[in-house]
């Protein structure tokens, strides 16, 4: 059998004082109740020696507190690159003395509800309701009236009911742009990717570009199209340069399109980046594994994890939709124009 847990009476009567000053110590209300240094020091003292843990679950009885939050998400847990965002909520929770379940759905409504179900008759405080990609969602009606902040994705109100943590895409759009702006370039600059209004982060990211490239008077040369992964785009990049085209920079949707793109620029003599500038979003690990290492505008999984967290267990405050900044990541794949 496993050894008996001590009490706080236990406690008390190894420190001797009475049972409700060493909950006052315990719980760090000694100051209010005016309990000696002494005493409270005897208090510690007693709970160090006798191992003491405080009964959680008594206590959530007695407070309707339970200090733990529930993720529920799609395919967060299982995917490592944007497994980082459970890494941000994981050590926030901690530090703010929550335990953080975590469930993933893979997308299948009935199992969303019975997780929802079972969370809701553990008694979680609160909820984040996350998505792989920023993509826009119906909250499920379990979770409407409930503690919810929408990680990584959002809903289609235009007043939000909730707080939702979301990359700030649009304004990584525009950082591709005045990067490669910033390093000369007017012409010849492609876009590499499929944009379908669907994708939110092709949407904004194409938007942030061209709103950048046209107060500069400059824009897109043109669209490589391609799916989001490297044969696509090493295919099509390959067959647009024996088509004749001559692209002085590439904008690659995300680092497995730049893998092909740059595939394909070595295999038919170019090199990077003294005849084509490349850069990406995403920053993850692809882009410092290539060589030259890969110019990436970095989703910050990590920092979305965070603030979620940290907003979920803030005081009450009106919803707003808040857009983390995605910061450049200058490495050695964009440089001035060829002949300039």
């Amino acid at each position: 059998m496993p050894p008996q847990r001590a009490t706080l009476l236990q406690v008390a009567q190894r420190a001797g004082v009475s049972r409700s000053t060493a909950s006052f110590v315990l719980t760090g209300r000694h100051k209010d109740m005016r309990i000696s240094e002494d005493a409270r020091q005897r208090v510690l003292r007693a709970a160090q020696e006798l191992d003491y843990r405080p009964n959680l679950m008594a206590r959530s009885l007695r407070t309707k507190v339970t200090k733990t939050v529930a993720m529920i998400s799609d395919t967060i847990a299982t995917d490592q690159y944007a497994g980082r965002m459970i890494h941000g909520s994981l050590t926030a929770a901690v530090a703010s003395g929550y335990l953080l379940f975590i469930a993933e759905t893979d997308g299948d409504p009935v199992v969303e509800e019975k997780l929802i179900a079972d969370f809701v008759d553990r008694q979680v405080d609160a909820f984040l309701y996350a998505s792989m990609f920023t993509r826009q969602v119906r909250l499920p009606k379990a979770l409407r009236d409930r503690n919810v902040v929408l990680l990584n994705c959002l809903t289609r109100a235009a007043q939000p009911a909730h707080h939702t943590i979301i990359p700030d895409e649009l304004g990584a759009g525009l950082a591709a742009a005045r990067t490669l702006l910033d390093a000369g370039h007017r012409r010849g600059i492609y876009l590499v990717g499929h944009v379908r209004e669907q994708v939110f982060a092709g949407r904004e990211r194409l938007a942030g570009i061209n709103e950048e490239l046209g107060e500069a008077g400059a824009q897109l040369a043109g669209t490589i199209p391609c799916d989001w992964w490297p044969d696509s785009a090493y295919d099509a990049v390959r067959r647009a340069l024996a088509d004749g085209l001559a692209p002085k920079a590439l904008i690659c949707l995300n680092d497995r399109v730049a893998l092909g793109a740059y595939q394909a620029l070595r295999d038919t003599g170019r090199t990077i980046p003294e005849d084509v500038s490349v850069l990406s979003f995403d920053d993850s690990d692809l882009a410092a594994w290539l060589r030259p290492q890969l110019t990436s505008i970095a989703l910050p999984h990590y920092q979305l994890g965070w603030q979620a967290i940290d907003t979920l267990l803030a005081p009450p405050s009106p919803a707003k939709v808040r857009r983390l900044p995605m910061p450049v990541r200058l490495r050695a794949s964009v440089a001035a124009p060829p002949g300039d």
